[in-house]
């Protein structure tokens, strides 16, 4: 059985990227690239049952809900999270293949490996 390999996960040291991926990611990683970002995706990932409320997330930070919101949007557009609006709250959900489709992209090529 041969091993089909997904063309959005395929590692940089395999093949170079085209214009659009090379773009796609760039996107991705810049939603990454800010600290709060960083740790709100690190928590909501972390979190029991692998999603987290609004409400938990805002104790960790010395910052307004909206700056919060604001950096919950980015993540959301940049596909990290998914959300849900459960009556009055929004519970965030770390995108598991997104991850997985950018710790591929970083993954060194098996044939380059030391």
């Amino acid at each position: 059985m041969s091993k089909q390999v997904d063309k959005c996960s395929t590692s940089l040291a395999r093949e170079p990227l085209t214009e659009d991926r090379a773009g796609e990611l760039a996107r991705t990683f810049k939603a990454l690239a800010d600290p709060v970002r960083l740790r709100l995706l690190s928590l909501i990932a972390s979190h029991e049952g692998g999603e987290a409320c609004v409400c938990d997330l805002g104790d960790a930070f010395e910052l307004t809900g909206p700056t919060i919101s604001h950096h919950l949007k980015v993540l959301r557009e940049a596909g990290l999270v998914t959300s849900e609006r459960r009556g009055t709250w929004i519970y965030y959900r770390a995108s598991i293949e997104v991850l997985a489709r950018l710790s591929a992209v970083l993954v060194p090529g098996e044939d380059r490996a030391a």
